[in-house]
């Protein structure tokens, strides 16, 4: 007797897509490659080279930036052609590395973050409390080759990243010596996420040699995480294992503390990484969806996001004062954040009335509080469709799974919403939204364009072009931002009005 057809999922898998040609994926592999040498060759003859940080603006000459738009132009071009998927996986995963190798080899690029971990990490080794003390304060040697904008200002990361830091000065010896030992860690960290990127999209049932080649050949991986050691590879490489155990032992307490322990050093290490704990949540109930069920095996969960918290807090013996460093994120004020955007412009209104209305810190909160509700609408969104599933029958079936792609997408969604309406935004940020997605989600233009487009955002040398067109862009960004947000109010209208009573 035929079985009933069951309900669809929350997200299906993207529709099939063709293979590109042989010829079309060697062109991109080794396009790829040339635009990699090319970046490299920059950044020794204007990247950010550990000497003292002067005034902002493009270092090396025209030869250094010339180079760096042919080589960012040829790696993104690769990187968008075969955006629909790779030939094959294992060609995904080789393409990656080889784009890399260059990389490994060049001076840190695109920021000068990398000198910063650095005094962070001597100020910690000295005694000293990178959460009560600036850089400079805390008599850095090193301090000359950190952008001026972050020497006055305490560490903004959590505790597990400053121990990090402290080992990586302590094994260093040196500044050179640190650097290789922060992209050492970042390596590591793209290596771990690029280990769970097979298991999470055959759980969300998403392509995985399309989920390969847009997580890790992102030029955004190998300029600022390979290259630029940012501490945020750090962050996905243990935010990805922990979602990972989530998918494949949910309801288990030993997976749960497992995951929830990874998910918490992660937090340690940017704090960003907060929204996507409700979703973990979500994975890690096992069976059908009932506040019981949440409570059980959300609570083994957030003893291990808690435990982590806990031990890396005592263990560096800083406590809770990294929370109080990351109000000082946000000094940098940019047109590339949309909240921070819309308040240059009313700032620019206001200027032209007589008036000085100081409308960024508004903004800045306004946008805060939408990322809450935000986030909460997605947490919704999803544990209303896994509940609905719970009476369907073979719902079990169906829960496990529609579990991964509903609560992978919502932590992927719940971090692009953090990207977007956070009050600094930079390249390497990106990152965050692209690694989950890539694994998630079925269409992945909305995604993978904006990724493109940031790329060109930094010189070598580390210097933001936001900083050059700051009122066209604030315009740009503001009605960008207004037209999206136009666009997602009739598009939720009409889909309210086709729901059924």
């Amino acid at each position: 007797m035929p079985q009933p057809p069951g309900p669809p999922p929350l997200q299906g898998p993207p529709p099939g897509s063709p293979s590109p040609s042989p010829g079309a994926a060697r062109f991109a592999r080794w396009a790829g490659l040339a635009g990699a040498v090319l970046l490299t060759v920059a950044g020794w003859l204007g990247g950010a080279l550990p000497r003292a940080a002067g005034v902002p603006g493009p270092g090396g000459g025209p030869w250094a930036v010339t180079l760096w738009f042919v080589g960012t132009a040829l790696l993104v071009g690769a990187w968008w052609a075969l955006r629909r998927g790779a030939p094959s996986t294992r060609w995904a995963y080789l393409t990656a590395g080889l784009w890399a190798l260059p990389l490994l080899a060049a001076p840190p690029l695109g920021s000068r973050d990398v000198y910063s971990y650095a005094c962070q990490g001597w100020a910690y080794a000295h005694g000293v409390d990178p959460y009560a003390t600036s850089v400079a304060e805390a008599g850095c040697p090193w301090v000359d080759a950190v952008a001026p904008i972050w020497r006055d200002t305490p560490a903004p990361y959590g505790p597990f990243f400053v121990l990090l830091a402290a080992l990586a000065v302590t094994l260093g010896g040196g500044l050179v010596g640190a650097i290789v030992a922060f992209r050492l860690f970042a390596v590591a960290g793209v290596l771990l996420a690029a280990g769970c990127l097979l298991g999470l999209a055959r759980a969300a049932g998403v392509p995985t040699r399309r989920a390969a080649w847009l997580a890790l050949a992102s030029p955004l991986v190998g300029v600022h995480l390979v290259a630029g050691a940012h501490n945020d590879a750090v962050m996905l490489g243990l935010l990805l294992p922990g979602l990972l155990a989530l998918v494949r032992r949910p309801g288990r307490p030993g997976p749960l503390l497992l995951a929830g322990a990874l998910l918490g050093l992660a937090v340690t290490v940017k704090a960003t990484a907060v929204v996507v704990l409700p979703f973990a949540a979500l994975a890690a109930v096992l069976g059908r969806y009932t506040l019981r069920a949440l409570l059980r095996d959300g609570g083994w969960l957030a003893g291990g996001v808690l435990g982590a918290v806990a031990v890396t807090s005592l263990l560096s013996g800083l406590g809770l004062g990294w929370v109080g460093g990351l109000t000082r994120s946000g000094d940098s004020e940019q047109w590339t954040s949309p909240p921070t955007a819309v308040g240059f412009v009313v700032d620019y209104a206001g200027g032209l009335a007589g008036r000085e209305p100081g409308a960024v810190p508004v903004t800045r909160a306004v946008a805060l509080l939408l990322l809450a509700v935000a986030v909460a609408a997605l947490w919704w969104r999803a544990w209303s469709g896994l509940r609905r599933l719970n009476d369907v029958r073979q719902g079990v079936a169906h829960l496990d799974a529609a579990r991964p792609r509903a609560t992978l997408l919502g932590a992927g969604l719940a971090l692009a919403a953090t990207v977007v309406l956070a009050p600094v935004f930079h390249p390497w940020y990106a990152t965050w939204p692209l690694a989950v997605l890539a694994v998630a989600t079925a269409r992945t233009t909305w995604f993978v364009a904006p990724c493109a487009a940031a790329a060109f955002l930094t010189l070598p040398d580390g210097t933001n072009l936001a900083r050059f067109s700051k009122a066209p862009g604030a315009l740009a960004m503001t009605a960008l931002a207004a037209g999206l947000a136009v666009w997602g109010l009739l598009r939720l209208r009409r889909t309210g009005a086709a729901r059924p009573d």
